[in-house]
């Protein structure tokens, strides 16, 4: 299998090698927003003599091969005025553009920045995207738009409950999402334990989020690929945002540092939570707040050479009474990487990617001070490159080798802690891929895109390994009872860099097209993902202090398996679209945990691990308006999320902990003039699975309750209802300085959603057991916020 994977592989990049022979001429450029000279990403160029086109890539470039002629060139970009160009294109041509926005007052809100028909034509199925307009628009906690909570709006996607770090996409754990921030890996993506995401949308200027059908350059993770980038900086004038919410102060900056050569874009998001709870006596010692900063530059070297340099930082901090006992936690990423053109048809990235994602949990009291540290850092260098070999195909391969370094804990003790330093001991690894794929027009009616990607895994010393009788920390055959664990007989020693367990895969991937008219098409996909790394926590809703492990000696890498169709149709010139997919998901290898395990600063964590398989199945419908004064959408998933692991629940097969059978989703937006704007959205979710108690039994006088049935029952539904209102006075329309309120109410009929539900023993009476619930949200949050524009 790995031999035949490994010559189709191959068979792709001699198949790119062929096209190229052809005697085409090649048409190409970049198309930049006049305003700003950012690139204009996904607009079209469409060539009307050969009734075939192409889509602007992440910088705004285009290539297209076509016979030497005469061609009438047609570029278009949603909210941009249409140009059509004609060229005679007997060699090689470079026809670059600037697109103006169009002088006409669109009475329409824009939810995706690609031409309108894309749903329907792109080989791309099971990819969600959300225009930040559309975001900044929508209701938001405390008044701050989010990237995340307005994801969660889509279909498929969903998350444990109010207050949680995460999201889930069709069954997948939070640690199955790889999140990219221009391209560097994100390993927590939450402020304030998941009521905020660390995107400040003023820095953001695109985002995908691959749910299936996921291009052969994304790997590493199980279930979906969020691709988020940030702005590269207004080339032509300087120009800048700022505003105050109820919970945050931001500002945001961008211009030329040469005009149409060097630009940057700087951003700052400080929230003041912790000033607010000093107005209150009974918290006026504790301390809540978040900071980040988001930074790019991009320089033009030449037509065939640009540089970006981007980087985020950003930390939560989290202190209490006052000896100051406290958590932070943080993000910190960089991103150097080179743009190359090595003809007017191989456009190429060199990247060099830095990511660091720490946390410190820590006291200053003197009769009990600690301080404990953890962290994970990454090391990625990749190099891209996409084809464009004719009207028909267009290849993408590219290898990558990203390094980890592995700290899962630290602790120094202080005076009156009665314990000794502790350090759990480092792991490193490495994950070498390479993949190539090509999207295919096979004819008018049917598209393929199919690629493959190999990935290799290496978890290497210098290392201290445990050895446990007959060769496992568990017995297979019974790991979850109580007498399943293995004896530790010993320790093998590797030195640096020596090879401590390995692993590779091939991951097959592909996705297809038929169009049906031009107003509806059928699609199809499959991928095999494969993931290496595992988040340890066996909390249903993940913590900043949950670390990471790597696959190794006695943790095997997960693996998933989607395929998935769908019916995609337009009605009334593209202003509403409709879509229905259904996907089956088969996971293999998933990291569980033993009853009542202990993954904190656990030097011996392997033997609180076991891995079983699992299942994810739904049908997801939506249905969008895009044009009008009235915009919005309706969707409606329909999935079940199932797990089986020897040892727990009896063996049977039991839900996981984000199995949410039902999730309704309603956005409406509404302008009433250029001045108002009114937005509402309403979700509705199944309760997610639950342990309940099915016994008890007694010690010394204690009444203790016994679970065996593994979520075996449900907390209640979820439901909410949020509203906003976005008022810009524009008293002047030729003024530099712009001016907009935002209102919003959230949780409008005070619902108190259970994020849990717990059980303890009655203080009345210590024989009975009762249930209590905790609500992160339990009454209506009202936010005022005023920005501007400059």
């Amino acid at each position: 299998m790995k031999k035949i994977g490994l010559q189709l592989l191959i068979s792709i990049f001699l198949f790119s090698g062929s096209l190229f022979g052809q005697k085409n001429v090649t048409i190409s450029g970049y198309i930049k927003d006049i305003q700003s000279g950012e690139a204009a990403i996904g607009a079209t160029v469409y060539i009307q003599e050969v009734g075939a086109g192409v889509s602007a890539n992440l910088y705004g470039f285009y290539s297209i091969s076509v016979p030497p002629g005469e061609y009438t060139l047609v570029f278009s970009y949603v909210g941009f005025e249409t140009v059509t160009k004609k060229i005679s294109a007997q060699k090689d041509v470079s026809v670059g553009l600037e697109l103006k926005p169009s002088e006409v007052k669109l009475q329409e809100v824009v939810i995706e920045g690609d031409k309108r028909d894309q749903n329907v034509t792109s080989v791309e199925m099971s990819v969600a995207k959300m225009d930040v307009k559309t975001i900044k628009k929508l209701p938001a906690f405390f008044g701050e738009p989010d990237l995340i909570q307005s994801a969660l709006l889509l279909p498929g996607v969903t998350n444990v409950g109010e207050g949680a770090t995460g999201f889930n996409v069709r069954g997948g754990n939070v640690d199955q999402n790889l999140i990219l921030l221009d391209g560097a890996p994100v390993y927590n993506s939450s402020h304030l334990f998941g009521f905020f995401s660390i995107f400040n949308s003023d820095a953001i200027q695109d985002f995908k989020l691959y749910k299936g059908g996921i291009p052969a350059e994304y790997g590493g993770r199980l279930s979906s690929v969020m691709d988020i980038h940030q702005k590269e900086g207004n080339s032509k004038k300087f120009t800048g945002t700022a505003g105050i919410s109820t919970v945050a102060t931001k500002a945001t900056i961008e211009g030329p540092i040469i005009k149409d050569k060097w630009s940057f874009v700087a951003s700052g998001r400080i929230s003041y939570l912790g000033y607010m709870a000093k107005l209150n006596p009974e918290t006026r010692d504790n301390n809540i707040y978040f900071y980040d900063f988001n930074a790019k530059t991009n320089y033009i070297i030449d037509e065939k050479n640009r540089i970006f340099l981007s980087g985020y930082y950003g930390k939560d901090v989290l202190t209490f009474g006052e000896q100051a006992f406290g958590i932070n936690w943080g993000n910190g990423t960089v991103t150097a990487r080179w743009n190359h053109l090595f003809n007017n048809k191989i456009f190429s990235n060199l990247s060099f990617i830095y990511s660091n994602y720490d946390y410190n949990l820590g006291s200053d009291d003197e009769n009990f001070s600690f301080n404990w540290n953890s962290k994970i850092i990454n090391y990625n260098l990749k190099y891209d490159f996409t084809h464009y070999a004719n009207t028909r195909n267009t290849i993408k391969y590219g290898v990558s080798g990203l390094m980890y370094d592995f700290r899962p804990g630290e602790v120094t003790a202080g005076g009156g802690t009665g314990f000794n330093n502790l350090k759990v001991p480092h792991e490193n690894a490495l994950e070498i891929a390479a993949y190539a794929s090509n999207e295919q027009k096979i004819s008018g009616r049917l598209t393929l895109q199919y690629g493959l990607r190999y990935s290799y895994f290496v978890n290497y010393g210098e290392a201290t390994i445990n050895e446990y009788e007959n060769g496992s920390p568990r017995d297979p055959e019974n790991p979850n009872s109580i007498n399943g664990e293995n004896e530790i007989i010993g320790t093998t020693e590797y030195s640096n860099w020596e090879n401590i367990a390995d692993f590779d895969a091939f991951e097959p991937r592909i996705s297809a097209n038929f169009m049906l008219n031009e107003k509806s098409s059928v699609k199809g996909s499959y991928n095999r993902t494969r993931q290496y790394i595992h988040l340890v926590s066996n909390t249903t809703a993940s913590i900043p202090i949950d670390v990471w492990k790597p696959s190794g000696r006695y943790v095997k890498p997960s693996t998933a398996d989607q395929v998935a169709v769908g019916y995609f149709r337009n009605f009334r010139n593209n202003d509403f679209e409709f879509s229905v997919e259904l996907y089956y998901k088969a996971f293999k290898d998933l990291l569980d945990y033993v009853d009542g395990a202990e993954l904190i600063l656990n030097p011996q964590v392997e033997s609180e691990l076991i891995q079983g398989k699992g299942s994810a199945y739904g049908l997801e419908f939506q249905i969008k308006k895009k044009a009008g004064n009235t915009t919005g959408w309706i969707s409606y998933t329909l999935s079940r999320t199932e797990r089986q692991v020897k040892g727990i629940n009896n063996d049977e097969v039991y839900p996981a902990n984000y199995d949410k059978p039902h999730d309704i989703s309603i956005v409406l937006m509404h302008d009433f003039s250029e001045k108002i704007d009114v937005s509402g959205t309403f979700n509705y979710m199944t309760g997610r699975p639950i342990t309940y108690p099915d016994g008890r039994y007694e010690i010394e006088g204690y009444v203790l309750p016994n679970y065996s049935n593994r979520n075996g029952a449900r907390m209640p539904d979820f439901h909410r209802l949020d509203l906003a209102l976005n008022y810009r006075p524009m008293r002047n329309p030729e003024a530099k300085i712009k001016g907009q309120w935002n209102l919003s109410i959230y949780n409008v009929y005070a619902r108190r959603n259970a994020f849990s539900i717990s059980f303890r023993q009655s203080q009345e009476n210590p024989y009975v057991t009762e249930a209590y619930r905790i609500s992160i949200i339990g009454s209506v949050v009202p936010a005022i916020g005023y920005s501007i524009t400059f």
